[in-house]
């Protein structure tokens, strides 16, 4: 997109925020906001975490009143995916307000999951991850509040399913108004690569001329392709020229998903799925599973097909099947926002990205005040959001610290972020290199744990048994090479969970401390033996090491929360 496109897609953004800043902290009445918000959870643990966090948000005043907000966690057992989810929230939904559930417009927000692939999230949930926009700070749920402010006033009684760590920027002009009042389910699309469609869901939509001029057009979607390969777009008529639109600057493109609308009386025939399936035994797609099977061309085909599928269960294309044949013949409308974007701010290095190097997405949010950056910068920059920073630090351009102190002569080095930790005077953090803090309870005490992984380690990543460790790199580096560095031997690592599913999310490789500060050196001093030539530098006798798997099972929300409100108050006085 040009910088035309961008100006046009920062004005339309801003106009978002000023809406949503007037209603924050407000009593909102009827009709003109949400009339119900739900997150889903992964768990229990996961949900009270989430009730919390949204209690204390309307306590103080960071988002509208008046409305219900709902944390809705998966059942227990296996995993179910957030089309499982979906339908789950549905069935909940139900039970609270009965048929007058037909009469509520519903934001429904997917928010499971434990962020693997971003940990500074893992603790508290990517939905409440922290943006540099804001005053008081906004996290990633005021921003999904505040670019759908306008959707509820122009939509009938529905479900509108959106994810926690995407975001969507839209332009289409001051006259106009998305609407999602047709029956079965209404797509959002965006103009994207080709390369980007094999990575996302695709849409095929019937032909239409002088199609991708408009800034926005509602469509007929014929199929819908889950991240298919290029040739595939091709054979099924996905990809598309641009018309003469002056906004794309590639003269192929296809038209890829981020969030969905389901009229009501649809969600109720969605929900009566379950009763055909009874309890789910396996990872549901509300995009892969439910999209696919709409459109006059959709195919029982794509139900035995597991290439993107995580972990494969028996019950998969028995159920898929059913959504197939439940669904088939349900309206498929897209709404194609042919001057917008996508954003998937889901990895650490995405996060980092975004908030430090990428120049569209400061400017289209406005982030450049906030950075201390002229309006057409296009360099790196450091980003602190709620930081005490002593004047002799210095952050590389590159980095970002969220919710932490330094003391006076840290440096940190680019490309690294830390998250809620107490950086002691003096100390250097290589590039890089990811490290936040938690509280923990051990023994019947508040102790501390920081976890370190290289910003491209593979949390996710499995070697199935303790024997094969050594195919998991920490920094690049074997995993079986880092212990030796570290004065241990294979055989006394422990993994925490399930040991037939050994990965660094749940080796336990990190030192409990009794205070914040020293937690963050002693795991430090880990990283630093990692990136110099030096004898092994044994850890004390008697230590204890945990996984963040591990961490996460026996945080201290009440004092992680404490620690960040202390950081708030702290970055006003500095302001102030």
């Amino acid at each position: 997109m040009n910088e035309q496109g961008s100006k046009k897609l920062q004005t339309s953004t801003m106009e978002k925020l000023k809406r949503f800043d007037k209603l924050r902290g407000k009593l909102v009445q009827p009709g003109e906001f949400w009339d119900l918000v739900v997150l889903t959870a992964a768990d229990n643990e996961q949900r009270e975490a989430y009730e919390l966090q949204i209690s204390e948000k309307l306590g103080r005043k960071e988002i509208p009143y008046g409305i219900p907000y709902h944390v809705f966690s998966d059942p227990p057992g296996a995993k179910i995916g957030n089309g499982g989810a979906t339908l789950y929230s549905l069935q909940q939904l139900v039970d609270i307000y009965g048929k007058a559930l037909g009469g509520y417009r519903v934001l429904l927000i997917h928010a499971g999951g434990f962020s693997q692939r971003l940990p500074s999230a893992s603790a508290l949930g990517k939905i409440f991850t922290p943006i540099p926009l804001g005053d008081p700070l906004y996290q990633m749920l005021e921003l999904k509040l505040a670019v759908f402010v306008d959707i509820p006033l122009h939509m009938k009684p529905g479900v509108l399913v959106t994810s926690a760590d995407c975001l969507e920027l839209y332009s289409i002009g001051d006259d106009k108004r998305i609407k999602f009042d047709q029956p079965g389910f209404t797509a959002l699309a965006h103009p994207s690569t080709l390369t980007t469609g094999t990575t996302h869901g695709v849409f095929v939509l019937e032909q239409q001329e002088n199609s991708g001029v408009a800034d926005m057009e509602y469509r007929t979607s014929l199929h819908f392709l889950h991240k298919p390969s290029i040739k595939t777009m091709r054979d099924s008529g996905a990809v598309c020229t641009t018309g003469g639109n002056p906004l794309l600057s590639d003269t192929e493109f296809v038209y890829t998903d981020s969030t969905f609308y389901v009229d009501h009386q649809t969600a109720m025939s969605l929900l009566s799925l379950l009763k055909e399936t009874g309890p789910l035994g396996c990872e549901v797609d509300a995009y892969g599973d439910f999209l696919q099977a709409l459109g006059p061309k959709a195919t029982v085909a794509y139900t035995g097909n597991t290439a993107n599928v995580t972990r494969q269960e028996s019950s998969l294309q028995e159920v898929r099947q059913k959504i197939f044949h439940h669904l088939k013949g349900t309206p498929f409308n897209v709404v194609a926002l042919n001057h917008s974007k996508f954003y998937h701010i889901g990895t650490t290095a995405e996060y980092l990205f975004y908030l430090t190097e990428d120049p569209c997405l400061r400017a289209e949010l406005g982030l450049y005040k906030v950075l201390g950056c002229s309006q057409n910068f296009s360099s790196k920059v450091c980003c602190e959001i709620l930081s005490d920073v002593e004047p002799t630090c210095y952050i590389t351009p590159g980095s970002v610290v969220e919710y932490c102190r330094l003391d006076s002569g840290v440096h940190v080095d680019g490309r690294s972020l830390l998250s809620g930790c107490w950086v002691g005077t003096g100390l250097k953090v290589p590039s890089g290199t990811f490290m936040h803090s938690l509280c923990i309870n051990h023994n019947g005490q508040s102790v501390f744990v920081t976890v370190a992984f290289g910003i491209e380690d593979d949390l996710k990543k499995s070697v199935g048994t303790p024997a094969n460790m050594e195919d998991l790199k920490f920094y690049g580096t074997g995993l079986v090479e880092c212990l030796a560095k570290w004065g241990l031997c294979p055989e006394s690592l422990r993994f925490s969970g399930d040991t037939s599913s050994c990965s660094l999310w749940n080796a336990c490789l990190f030192p409990v401390r009794s205070d914040m500060r020293n937690s963050f050196s002693s795991t430090l001093d880990m990283v630093q033996v990692l990136q110099r030539e030096c004898s092994p530098v044994p850890m004390p006798a008697g230590t204890k090491l945990i996984s963040l798997q591990e961490a996460l099972q026996c945080k201290n929300l009440e004092e992680m929360f404490k620690y960040r409100r202390l950081m708030e108050d702290v970055k006003r006085k500095i302001v102030s």
